[in-house]
């Protein structure tokens, strides 16, 4: 997965648009992050009023979709990768 990231003032890289096959998402807001001891997560609102969740491997150098919402009110339409 392509992910296009800004690096903040503390050398963090923060998600700003990411690739799903061609179709480009900006990264609207960033919901949430959170650090565990293998994965750096990101909860993100996308220009398509998306919710995602991006996991990215610092060891493998590789981003990975783990979670969308289509942004629904209900939440009945929330997915697993």
């Amino acid at each position: 997965m392509k992910v296009e990231c800004y690096n903040g003032y503390r050398g963090e890289e923060t998600p700003r648009r990411f690739f799903l096959g061609k179709r480009a998402i900006d990264v609207v807001e960033v919901l949430d992050r959170w650090i565990e001891p293998t994965h750096r997560y990101f909860k993100l609102r996308g220009n398509d009023g998306g919710i995602y969740i991006l996991r990215y491997s610092a060891s493998e150098d590789a981003w990975e979709l783990t979670l969308f919402d289509n942004g629904s009110r209900d939440g009945s339409r929330l997915s697993s990768t």
